[in-house]
């Protein structure tokens, strides 16, 4: 299948989400294949009927300074609001308070609790209310992503998940990058593949797994940070 055949099948997916499961919203992280989502989005869903897909993003308060940079470029260049939502901070006080600034490092358990209160429960609050959610993934992105779909009910947040680009290649993401001009983390040209917060994320060296950069002091089967790993999907769209 070609590029531009994926980009029209990609885009019909978006159209069918934003007609068929109002209200959807798009979890924006900003990565190279989200990016990718944003020019789809803001070129032939929102811009003809008013926005259709919100939009979100979650700071976990750990970000680069290269990923805030990219949130303002998205603002300037999309016009489109991105809704930002943060940890709640007695949570966050509490956690550093009992394990440390960076017990994330000591062990999976703590890392997957820092995990859950900077990104896990603040995704709950922006998928409140919503009927379908979309997010980047790709299937060749990580073990744990092998068995997705394009389409499928979400048991733990119950409402339809949608990974339009599932089936793209890194390459296809970055040559519809270029041929678009579309913003992205400039950290990408550091060789960071994959980008999360800022202790947890690190450059990787030529063929490296493009997650080998997240979380690197784990095993690959761990390396989620709870947002997209639940139980088996229950049906197909």
């Amino acid at each position: 299948m070609s590029l531009q055949q994926k980009i029209e099948q990609t885009v019909a997916v978006l159209q069918q989400a934003a007609r068929d499961f109002a209200p959807v919203c798009f979890a924006n992280s900003l990565g190279a294949e989200d990016m990718v989502l944003t020019d789809l989005i803001a070129k032939h869903v929102n811009s003809k009927n008013g926005q259709d897909i919100e939009m979100f993003s979650l700071d976990t308060g750990r970000l680069p300074q290269e990923t805030y940079d990219l949130m303002q470029e998205v603002h300037k260049r999309y016009g489109v609001p991105l809704k930002i939502y943060f940890p709640d901070c007695t949570a966050v006080e509490e956690y550093v308070a009992q394990n440390g600034a960076n017990a994330f490092y000591d062990s999976v358990e703590l890392r997957k609790r820092c995990c859950y209160i900077r990104k896990v429960e603040p995704l709950k609050r922006a998928l409140a209310g919503k009927r379908a959610w979309i997010t980047g993934m790709r299937r060749d992105q990580a073990v744990t992503r092998g068995s997705l779909e394009v389409s499928s009910f979400d048991a733990d947040h119950g409402l339809q998940k949608f990974n339009p680009l599932l089936d793209w290649t890194n390459a296809e993401v970055w040559e519809y990058i270029k041929q678009n001009d579309v913003p992205y983390n400039k950290l990408h040209d550091r060789f960071y593949p994959s980008i999360g917060c800022a202790p947890c994320t690190r450059a990787v060296t030529p063929g490296e797994d493009i997650r080998s950069g997240r979380w690197w002091w784990e095993n690959p089967e761990n390396k989620e940070c709870g947002l997209h790993v639940g139980r088996t999907p229950l049906k197909r769209a």
